[in-house]
C-alpha cells in the first residue's frame, strides 16, 4: 500500500511568521505617523492639536528605533543611559545658564518637564546619536572621521529644526534670534558624544537607524521650507 501518513511538522510560531514584514511595518508606521504630522502641523488649521501629539511620536519613534537593536547588554544600557542623561543635563544647564547653547527656554509642546526641561529631551539625544552613528558606519572611514561626519549630520539636522521648534512652540530663543552658540555647543556635545559611540562595545547593526534619521530630515526640512 501506498504511504498515507506525513511527517510531522511542527506549526511556526505567528511571531516567527511575521518576522520577515516587520521591517517593511515599522518603515511605514514612521512615515505615516510623520506624515500625519507634516499636514496636521501645516495644513490642518488646528496645528495645536498635533503639537499635542509630539511627545507620542517621538516615543512611537524610539520604541520601532531600538525594537531593530539587538544585545541589550550592560555596555548598551550603560551607553543609552549616559547619552540620554548627558543630553539632559546640558539642557538644563543651557535653561537655567545661557551655556552651552544659549538662552532659551522649553515651551509645552514636548511635554512633562522636570527643572524647566522635557524629559524626553534625553531620548531625543539618544536617538540622534544612534541614528547618525548608524549612518556613518555604513561609510569606510576612519572612525574619528565618522564620529565628526555624524556630529555634522546632527547640527545639520538642528539648522532645519531651529525655525520649525520656534514657530510649534517647543523651544524659543531670547529675542527671537537663533544663536551661532546653539550650532557651535550641539557641534562639540554631539561629536564627544559619536567619540563615544564609535568607541563603545555596542551591537551597531540595526537596520532602522539610518531611516529614521532620513524620516527626521525630510520631515523637518519639509516643514521648514514651507513656513
Amino acid at each position: 500500500m501506498p504511504e498515507t501518513t506525513h511527517p510531522y511538522q511542527p506549526a511556526i510560531p505567528l511571531q516567527q511568521r511575521l518576522k520577515p514584514y516587520a521591517f517593511a511595518v515599522a518603515l511605514g508606521v514612521l512615515a505615516i505617523f510623520h506624515a500625519v504630522g507634516f499636514w496636521g502641523l501645516l495644513f490642518s488649521g488646528e496645528p495645536e492639536k498635533f503639537q499635542r501629539l509630539t511627545p507620542m511620536n517621538l516615543v512611537l519613534t524610539n520604541v520601532l528605533l531600538f525594537s531593530f537593536h539587538r544585545r541589550w547588554n550592560a555596555a548598551f544600557l550603560l551607553f543609552a543611559g549616559v547619552i540620554a542623561s548627558v543630553g539632559f543635563f546640558a539642557e538644563v544647564l543651557g535653561v537655567h545658564t545661557g551655556l552651552v547653547f544659549g538662552d532659551y527656554a522649553y515651551g509645552e509642546s514636548l511635554g512633562l518637564k522636570l527643572l524647566d526641561v522635557p524629559l524626553l529631551i534625553g531620548l531625543n539625544w539618544l536617538m540622534l546619536v544612534y541614528t547618525t552613528g548608524h549612518l556613518v558606519n555604513m561609510l569606510n572611514l576612519h572612525w574619528l572621521t565618522k564620529a565628526l561626519l555624524a556630529a555634522l549630520l546632527m547640527v545639520g539636522l538642528d539648522f532645519f529644526l531651529e525655525p520649525v521648534a520656534v514657530a510649534f512652540d517647543f523651544w524659543d530663543w531670547k529675542g527671537g534670534d537663533i544663536p551661532w552658540s546653539n550650532y557651535l555647543g550641539w557641534l562639540v556635545l554631539a561629536f564627544l558624544f559619536q567619540i563615544y559611540f564609535q568607541k563603545a562595545p555596542i551591537y551597531k547593526r540595526n537596520r532602522l537607524a539610518p531611516y529614521v534619521y532620513l524620516v527626521q530630515a525630510v520631515f523637518f526640512i519639509s516643514i521648514w521650507a514651507l513656513l
